[in-house]
């Protein structure tokens, strides 16, 4: 009984923790969220290129835009892996 009641008084006796976390940080930078945004606009515009009915073979459908979109996924994953900049 002796031990139990010197357990809890030890416990009530000890300073409360204060809690001191720094604030978090995001893993990319604003650059990373730009790069990003310009290369869903370029996939974006490369299936406007692609879309249509007419002059299905046409060398802008089966060619150019698949080129427009492979760039623009060229430039996310760019986005993603490129290190944001110190401050």
């Amino acid at each position: 009984m002796a031990l139990q009641q010197s357990k809890t008084a030890a416990s009530k006796t000890q300073a409360p923790v204060t809690n001191t976390t720094t604030p978090g940080q995001f893993i990319f930078g604003k650059e990373n969220y730009k790069w990003l945004i310009i290369s869903i606009a370029v996939v974006a515009f490369g299936f406007v290129l692609m879309s249509g009915t007419t002059d299905i073979y046409s060398t802008t459908k089966i060619v150019i835009a698949p080129i427009v979109v492979l760039a623009g996924f060229g430039l996310g994953f760019y986005a993603i892996l490129r290190k944001p900049t110190g401050k």
